[in-house]
């Protein structure tokens, strides 16, 4: 059984109140608290050492990607973070100085969020280290950015580039809160989420919740350096295309938007964020499925991305 066919068993039946607007199934759960035109966001998540990180991570790095993953699913959903708990799980003969320093880069990001670690809580875990973090955000309620949402006809978009983020960029990519905010209040965003699974995984989650199909263009989609260096490793070499699709732990927006807003979101967008690109990667179709357009046709695309226990 892997991942989404785990999560699918044990979230069919989990209990609900008058405060829950969205739960399992997209970035954040939806809360409703009562608070004037806005609801909160509330999100959980977890790096394991040797699954998210290796001995080769610095401590710095692995406090970034902690707390990190949480922003960017904050983002996802065009929210503003507000405060993090964090859970240390430490092996026996853990160092302090080492945790001090793990500290010491989560911390440095949440200072440029303006996000208040307000405490957590210290386990032995004896086989290898765990740093689970659970925050909070807010959305104004007309703006907060879901999964589904998609319609037939939507131009699709992607920030950044895609693939080979395991050569570094997974420890110390910078959340894209600004750009998601800024997308929300200027445009009517249809759908939006965050890439941590890879282009091809979380594009079909974006589909799923929103009942649509999809048509990528294989010449349109970003491919990084990173990837296009993988391809050429003597041991494991990968297609840049590949890497771009499946690799994962990019943690870009990928989101849709009307047809006739495309071009003005882009000329937009090269005036408010030049530094980071924007690509517009295919639409999204009435028909379900994910097809690949290339220069021999049009392709059922079969690359998935990334999926625990499988």
């Amino acid at each position: 059984m892997n991942e989404l066919e785990l999560i699918a068993r044990l979230t069919h039946s989990l209990p609900a109140n008058a405060s829950l607007v969205a739960g399992a199934g997209d970035d954040c759960a939806v809360l409703d608290c009562g608070l004037p035109g806005r609801y909160l966001l509330f999100k959980t998540d977890a790096v394991v050492q040797g699954v998210h990180f290796t001995a080769r991570a610095t401590p710095e790095q692995i406090g970034h990607k902690a707390l990190g993953r949480c922003l960017s699913d904050i983002a996802a959903m065009a929210g503003r973070p507000l405060a993090a708990l964090v859970t240390a799980a430490l092996p026996n003969n853990f160092d302090p100085a080492f945790v001090e320093r793990i500290y010491a880069g989560l911390n440095a990001l949440a200072l440029r969020h303006g996000v208040a670690i307000a405490g957590g809580e210290t386990v032995s875990n004896p086989e290898r280290l765990l740093l689970s973090i659970s925050m909070v955000g807010e959305v104004a309620r007309d703006k907060c950015l879901r999964r589904g949402g998609a319609k037939p006809g939507d131009a699709l978009f992607v920030t950044g580039e895609l693939g080979g983020s395991l050569s570094g960029k997974h420890l110390d990519f910078e959340p894209r809160l600004a750009e998601a905010q800024w997308l929300a209040q200027n445009f009517h965003i249809h759908s939006m989420i965050d890439l941590s699974d890879g282009l091809a995984g979380d594009l079909r989650h974006l589909l799923l919740a929103s009942h649509t199909g999809a048509e990528l263009l294989s010449q349109a989609i970003p491919i990084s350096r990173a990837a296009r260096l993988q391809a050429r490793a003597p041991s494991h070499p990968k297609p840049p295309l590949l890497a771009a699709l499946g690799d994962g732990e990019d943690f870009e927006l990928l989101f849709t938007v009307a047809s006739r807003d495309a071009v003005r979101l882009l000329d937009r967008w090269k005036k408010q964020f030049p530094k980071l690109r924007l690509t517009c990667i295919g639409r999204i179709t009435a028909g379900r499925g994910l097809k690949l357009r290339d220069k021999t046709g049009l392709h059922s695309l079969e690359t998935h991305g990334y999926v625990h226990f499988s």
